[in-house]
């Protein structure tokens, strides 16, 4: 039994029983409820996960999953062992990350996601330094849909994502917000049918066709704004990915709701005009990851990094 004193807790770890690696499975498994995509995720064969999970149980003396041919779920002893699980591979990391040698290179692969937006908006000023500072760290990024980002990291496809907070953020992530995003509503501007339209005082926004985010906190927005101007929406699509909404209006298929630094960052944006309407309540930009994560090394740097960088300014 070894027995580590940190932040005032002991953390004891039987070696030979209930290690860190079959906690970390455990978690992982915990979240996906699905021993394949936890076996891909985790670069181990589905009989391999399957054994080590048994050992866990055979440690704990109870079952810890219920399974059947499609999902597992977990038993009342898994949920109780879920947050000491939690607590004690992020203990775990925090006695490797402080007993590591200073002048060791950090070396690995970061998973990012973000918007496209942000990849140029935000992303530059954070990446270039970080390069610099952690140069034998590869970051994978990954774009699209803002929408899914949380989605990304909840499902480990992503280590961490710059994304909008939602109105509801799971309980197993941490979010840090690094900017305020305005949002606006936009028309074509010159010469259409619709931009005339929109000259009219009042407007009559039931008969405007609307260009909205499929999903996601901008979409949240979206709905809220329409409620508390008694809208209701003519919307004539629901799009994936903010930029498109500004690039349909810019063709005149209608008006549209997007995030303003999307809207100043558009290669159409002389085609567009912002409309004079109430206020759209402006969503929170930030980091987010797997609260269970955030002592990973190569986390830590950049999200340290990323509270330096925009957090005090």
């Amino acid at each position: 039994m070894l027995k580590v004193l940190y932040s005032q807790q002991i953390i004891a770890i039987n070696a030979t029983s209930m290690n860190i690696k079959y906690l970390q499975l455990f978690i992982h498994l915990c979240d996906s409820k699905n021993f394949s995509k936890t076996a891909a995720a985790m670069h181990i064969s589905p009989s391999a996960l399957s054994r080590q999970i048994q050992r866990l149980e055979e440690e704990v003396g109870q079952s810890l999953f219920i399974r059947d041919n499609r999902s597992v779920e977990l038993t009342s002893t898994g949920k109780k062992l879920l947050p000491i699980a939690l607590n004690m591979t992020s203990e775990w990391g925090k006695f490797k990350s402080d007993i590591a040698e200073p002048t060791l290179q950090l070396e690995g692969e970061l998973r990012l996601f973000c918007s496209v937006t942000a990849s140029y908006s935000h992303l530059p000023e954070l990446i270039n330094e970080f390069r610099i500072n952690y140069p034998q760290i590869e970051i994978k990024l990954s774009t699209g849909d803002p929408a899914q980002s949380i989605d990304k990291v909840v499902n480990d496809e992503a280590d961490i994502a710059i994304s909008a907070k939602p109105e509801s953020l799971p309980a197993k992530l941490s979010f840090e917000t690094i900017s305020n995003i305005p949002l606006s509503v936009i028309g074509p501007s010159g010469v259409s049918g619709l931009s005339v339209d929109l000259q009219s005082t009042p407007i009559q926004w039931d008969k405007v066709p609307f260009i909205v985010p499929e999903a996601g906190t901008a979409r949240d927005r979206a709905n809220s704004w329409f409620k508390s101007n008694k809208i209701k929406p003519n919307i004539y699509a629901q799009v994936s990915g903010h930029e498109a909404i500004v690039s349909m209006v810019a063709l005149g298929c209608g008006v549209g709701i997007a995030p303003n630094v999307v809207i100043e960052s558009s290669p159409v944006k002389e085609k567009i005009q912002i409309l004079n309407t109430s206020a759209i309540e402006p969503f929170e930009l930030g980091i987010c990851c797997k609260r269970s994560q955030l002592n990973n090394p190569l986390i830590k740097a950049l999200w340290q990094l990323a509270e330096d960088k925009f957090l005090t300014t």
